[in-house]
């Protein structure tokens, strides 16, 4: 599983990271954020490409599980 630390950054940087990150070919992906919009954007284009997304909330960041 490779693991991502996008906090601190705004759309559509954790969204490129994670695009980057899938370009690897890896089957699961763990993406930590700090705002909503880029837990939706991270979590619409990871479903858009097949994975499935879970998402565990503590305080104010968000850690997206994706797999495929």
């Amino acid at each position: 599983m490779k693991h991502l630390d996008a906090r601190g950054l705004s759309c559509p940087e954790p969204v490129v990271m994670i695009r980057k990150a899938m370009m690897s070919g890896e089957r699961a992906y763990e993406i930590v954020v700090d705002n909503v919009t880029s837990k939706e954007n991270v979590t619409r284009y990871a479903e858009h490409q097949g994975y499935t997304v879970s998402v565990c909330q503590s305080g104010s960041e968000f850690t997206l599980q994706i797999q495929k």
